[in-house]
């Protein structure tokens, strides 16, 4: 495997958090280290499509609303995004109306899941796309 190919791969297997909640970031970072998952975090859209840009992770945590450019934006921007084919968008959001969860789909979100969320729930999921298999409830 070349050195590219090894940097690519290695990057794939992160998880790219985006959230304007300090706390929300701290403890999902715990738990997905915990689990050996390398994360990386970002306090608002813009920031976190820059990471998500550059690091082109296997999985997105996407916050809808954030300073600078919120969820659904960057969500749309990811889509958009040819170097970003495949990546896994979850929407996990305090918004928890079905018209919230049509939007996401809408622009693009692989999954909605509502704030408070079930942590085992957001680590099954992690797992199942790093594994490759599809994800069930």
């Amino acid at each position: 495997m070349t050195a590219s190919k090894a940097r690519n791969a290695h990057l794939r297997s992160c998880v790219v958090l985006v959230d304007d909640e300090p706390s929300i970031r701290e403890t999902i970072g715990f738990i997905l280290d915990a689990e050996g998952i390398e994360v990386a975090t970002a306090p608002d859209g813009v920031e976190g499509l820059s990471k998500i840009r550059n690091l082109r992770p296997k999985v997105v945590l996407l916050d809808v609303m954030m300073p600078r450019m919120d969820g659904y934006e960057v969500c749309r921007a990811i889509r958009q995004d040819a170097n970003l084919l495949g990546t896994y968008v979850i929407i996990l959001t305090a918004k928890g109306q079905k018209s919230d969860e049509a939007k996401a789909i809408e622009v693009g979100a692989d999954l909605y899941l509502s704030k408070p969320f079930d942590d085992e729930v957001v680590l099954k999921v992690i797992r199942e796309v790093f594994d490759g298999l599809p994800f069930a409830n």
